[in-house]
Order: structure tokens, then sequence, then C-alpha cells
């Protein structure tokens, strides 16, 4: 396989899941895990930086972007149901090993793969998601906290706003260094999706969902002790949702780290892509900076 990026699907529990694939497979796998609002259009730029040395996979979760978005009569929308698919695309396309990037919702998913099946994971790539209280933001706070305790149409209301266009707009362009450098592309396809009829109903769902993510932070911190694979840290500092304070506590529970701070907000590629790639190569591919 060329460093050219391909755009497959696989049926994964009788669903269509999009991913995006380049490098040779026999290289290490970096499987790529995107955020909200956003899929793995997130990578665009950042795979073919990386796929002469790595294999690369990057899925869309099922709801999100080229996958299939099932009705929420027909599927329950939780982190568990997303990560079970991202595992059975893992296993349909044989990846035996893997490095795992993760990106705000990246983050809830894959360490439910790596809580499942440790000895697969060869590493972490950690880019602004969270595993700790002490990096929970204000903004999400505002939004969830509400929410969490009772979903009424009033406590939806926020999150709601997130969803719009004014605030997927936001999520992009939150602590730039240089706003006119992100592509706005990023937010019109992105919002195109969402505005999907039913989307926003079980994006809501799944913002429910993410206190099940908090509860389970106990349990990926000891996962992390327990194995600790080498992790690089690469992390927008002004970023609103997952904030400093959860970047530097990840140094607690991992022994092989290495912290890289971004001038960048809650999404850093379009602006760093290549000094992303050059510290990616440097910790897992031995290569010179």
């Amino acid at each position: 396989m060329t460093t050219q990026t391909r755009h497959r699907t696989a049926t994964v529990h009788g669903r269509s899941v999009f991913y995006r694939e380049a490098g040779d497979p026999t290289a290490p796998t970096i499987l790529l895990l995107h955020g909200l609002p956003t899929s793995s259009q997130m990578f665009r730029d950042l795979i073919p930086a990386l796929a002469d040395r790595f294999h690369l996979v990057a899925p869309d979760y099922i709801g999100f972007g080229h996958s299939d978005a099932p009705d929420r009569s027909a599927f329950t929308y939780t982190f568990d149901n997303l990560a079970a698919h991202v595992a059975g695309l893992v296993d349909v396309l044989g990846l035996d090993s893997y490095i795992l990037y993760m990106q705000d919702y990246g983050g809830p998913v894959g360490f439910r793969l790596f809580t499942q099946r440790p000895e697969r994971v060869t590493g972490f790539i950690l880019q602004n998601t969270n595993a700790y209280m002490e990096g929970v933001g204000e903004a999400p706070k505002k939004v969830l906290l509400p929410l969490w305790e009772s979903r009424t149409p009033q406590t939806e209301a926020p999150a709601r706003e997130l969803l719009s266009l004014e605030g997927t707009k936001f999520q992009w362009l939150v602590g730039a260094r240089n706003p006119d450098a992100v592509n706005p592309d990023n937010w019109i396809l992105d919002q195109a999706l969402l505005d999907r009829p039913g989307t926003q109903d079980y994006q809501l769902d799944l913002l429910e969902n993410y206190k099940t993510n908090v509860a389970l932070y106990p349990q990926w911190q000891a996962a992390f002790r327990a194995h600790s694979p080498k992790t690089l840290i690469v992390w927008g500092q002004h970023d609103p949702f997952f904030t400093p304070p959860g970047a530097r506590a990840y140094l607690n529970d991992l022994s092989d780290v290495k912290l890289v701070w971004l001038d960048a907000g809650h999404f850093v590629l379009d602006e760093n892509t290549p000094k992303v790639a050059a510290e990616i190569k440097a910790v897992f591919a031995g290569a010179s900076q």
C-alpha cells in the first residue's frame, strides 16, 4: 500500500463502518480515533504525513462521518457501543497490535479498547482527550452537568447550542493561533452531517452517556499504571474543554511519557500537522527531528 489514502468500508455487526487507510500494513499500525463533532476527516492531512513510516487506520464511529447512522430505535448510542464497533473493525482488519491516537471522544472509545485488550496497545498518542476530573473545563461542565442531573428541554438547550453551526465553528476555532489557517470545510462538513434528521437527538444521547466515561476514570488510570504504554501527549494548551491540568495528570500514572504543548485549542492539526507528525516519528519510529 502506498502513502495515498484509501477510503474503505467494512461490515461490523451488520453495519457499514467507513475508514481511511494508508501505509504499509506490515509497518506499525496507528489507529486514529476522532472526536466530536467531527469524523476521520480531521486526520486527512496527518495520514499522508505518516504513511511513509506507519500503517494508518482511521474509522468513523457509527453515527459519524460516512459510517452508518441508524435511527435511535434501531441502535443505542452509547460509548460502549461505539467502542464495540471500532473493536469489531480491528478484528475484521486483523490488527493484532496498534498505537492509539485519541482526540476528544477518541479517548473514551480507545481507553475501552485498551482496558479490554491491553496487550494489543503498543502506545498512546493523546491529543486533548481526557481521563481525569482535573482536566474537565468549565465549558463542558456547563453543558453536561445539568443534562446528567435531569434531561429536559431546558437542560438539553446548551447541548443543542454546542451542536449548532455556531457551536461547531467555535470548537474548531477556539484557541487557534491563526484562525485563518483552519480550513472552514471542517465545520461546514461536520455541520452538514449533524443536521441530518435525527442526528442531534442521538448526539444528545452520547453527551448524556458521557457520564459513563467519568465513572470509568479510576479504572482507566489503574490500567495506565499497570501497563504504561509509551505515550506522546500533544496538547493544545488553549482548549477550554479539556484543559492543561488534564494533560499533566497523565504523568502521574504513565511512566514513559513525552508531553508537547502546542499553541492551539481543542483541534490542533490544521495548524500543526508537520510538528505532530515529526513528534510521532521521533517517539514511535526513531526518526530525528
